[in-house]
């Protein structure tokens, strides 16, 4: 785009407004510039509108003059922005298409999908969302040693736990042990897929389902910022809303202590009381006895009403949740 001034009509243009007047011979003595040449730098201010006619110039107002010159050339930049954002669009929109294979990596081998688990906790800054099914593909969560690390760096884990997880040996240990170091955990009887996500930004989701997965190698897709990811964080967020909370920690205005608080969200969660005797190592008998308790003191006579009153008197929920009483890690 041309300038509106050349550096030589500025000068002159200066040069006259000092002057208040001037021909081309008093304009060239004074610029100490040809005769010829202070005509010419004369002449093109008057045709854009800065000096009145000669042959005494005199110097007007500069906005008035390059005013619509200046308002032309902000029609011409917002046009030219409107095109910049309409190839601009259209390069996106066929990249995607042309690159969408750059969007889902497909991962084979349990050593390889162990290891892209790793990295992603390893490269979390925020957050780290998990749904753990029964019977890990890749990484059992006692060998999930990169959670405790993130945890301490300030990475939030969620994480949500299939029933059957529960009941397998050494699992529910492995899992208090994560809570007790941070993680926010939430049961379901079932879970509809492995996953799981970093920052909302990258997510690692099995391709096989359980039925074949001993037809060959795990493999499983690494998917990047996409719709798709988009639509697993919401998936996994609806999940999250109607899970129960899995809890250790008592709760001083009901006078339930640590031991309370996880039988009761163990039962919530539907474990049976022959799985939950033996996690806890007591027997079935105490575990009875102990919901006895629960159930008195929440003045009720079955386990449904138990947990009505766990979830409206706020005993499962997160200490900062919890309302005023009216009376990790898998792959």
């Amino acid at each position: 785009m041309d300038e509106l001034l050349s550096p030589g009509e500025q000068d002159a243009y200066r040069l006259l407004v000092r002057l208040g007047a001037a021909d081309a011979a008093g304009l060239a003595e004074s610029a100490e510039v040809p005769a010829d040449e202070a005509g010419t730098l004369l002449t093109a201010l008057h045709a854009k509108g800065l000096v009145s006619a000669g042959p005494v110039f005199r110097p007007l107002a500069p906005d008035v003059a390059l005013g619509d010159a200046l308002l032309r050339r902000q029609e011409v930049l917002d046009d030219a922005r409107r095109t910049v954002a309409a190839l601009s669009e259209d390069f996106r929109r066929h990249s995607r298409r042309r690159d969408a294979d750059r969007l889902v990596e497909v991962i084979v081998g349990r050593d390889a999908l162990r290891g892209r688990l790793r990295e992603m906790q390893e490269g979390a800054r925020k957050e780290i969302l998990w749904f753990c099914r029964a019977n890990p593909l890749a990484m059992p969560g006692p060998e999930n040693t990169e959670e405790d690390t993130a945890l301490a760096r300030g990475v939030r884990y969620r994480a949500i736990y299939e029933r059957a997880l529960l009941e397998i040996p050494g699992e529910l240990p492995s899992i208090l042990e994560s809570m007790t170091a941070g993680e926010e955990a939430r049961s379901l009887p079932t879970l509809p897929v492995r996953l799981a996500i970093a920052d909302g930004e990258l997510a690692i989701c099995p391709l096989v389902p359980d039925e074949a997965r001993d037809l060959g190698e795990p493999t499983a897709a690494l998917i990047r910022s996409s719709e798709l990811l988009d639509a697993l964080v919401a998936l996994f967020e609806s999940f999250w809303e109607r899970a129960t909370p899995l809890r250790a920690d008592g709760h001083p205005a009901e006078d339930l202590g640590e031991a309370d608080v996880l039988l009761l969200s163990l039962v919530v969660s539907g474990l049976p009381d022959k799985s939950i005797a033996t996690h806890l190592g007591v027997s079935k008998r105490t575990v009875q006895r102990r919901l006895d308790r629960l159930m008195a003191l929440a003045g009720v006579d079955t386990r449904t009403g138990l947990a009505f009153q766990a979830a409206r008197r706020g005993w499962l929920a997160a200490p900062a949740d919890r309302p005023v009483s009216p009376a990790g890690r898998r792959g």
